[in-house]
């Protein structure tokens, strides 16, 4: 028997949240250095499901609200081998590509600051994710007022010349 449900995760306003997949203990580390080293002013928590040995919610980062948070996610998830991290100071762009230079990385699922449901499947073994809600749907396509928005928000905050 499969049971699919959505699991809601929760972070401050001000934050965006990574959640991904991996596989070896050895992540927690690693997130924790790739993050520091790309973005040294960056507040985050990074939490961690196990799925083999002792299966515990490993976790670690530099702002211990932004840590619990992670792991009250992670356990709401209870999917083997996802991390969830937070952050604050910083945008997921900023950390993406050195996200997924970490060797154990193996997908990420989202990367936002939407509000975010993870789709989760549930057998007897365990539980896994089918993917992610992010935000809401579109509500119509850009018209020439809105690519010019969009074209001058980019240089503005220094993404595109």
């Amino acid at each position: 028997m499969l049971e699919i449900k959505t699991v809601r995760m929760e972070f401050p306003a001000d934050a965006n949240i990574i959640v991904g997949q991996s596989h070896f203990i050895k992540t927690v580390e690693d997130l924790f250095e790739a993050v520091c080293t790309t973005v040294p002013q960056a507040k985050f928590g990074l939490a961690f499901n196990e799925s083999s040995g002792a299966c515990l919610t490993r976790a670690d980062g530099n702002e211990e609200g932004l840590r619990d948070i992670a792991i009250r996610n992670a356990q709401a998830l209870g999917c083997g081998h996802t991390f969830v991290l937070l952050i604050q100071n910083a945008y997921p762009i900023n950390i993406l590509n050195a996200i997924r230079n970490v060797p154990e990385v193996c997908a990420i699922f989202c990367a936002t600051a939407n509000p975010v449901e993870i789709v989760v499947a549930q057998s007897e073994q365990g539980r896994g994710v089918l993917g992610v809600i992010d935000g809401s749907s579109p509500k119509g396509v850009e018209g020439q007022a809105d690519i010019t928005w969009r074209h001058d928000l980019l240089r503005k905050i220094g993404y595109k010349r």
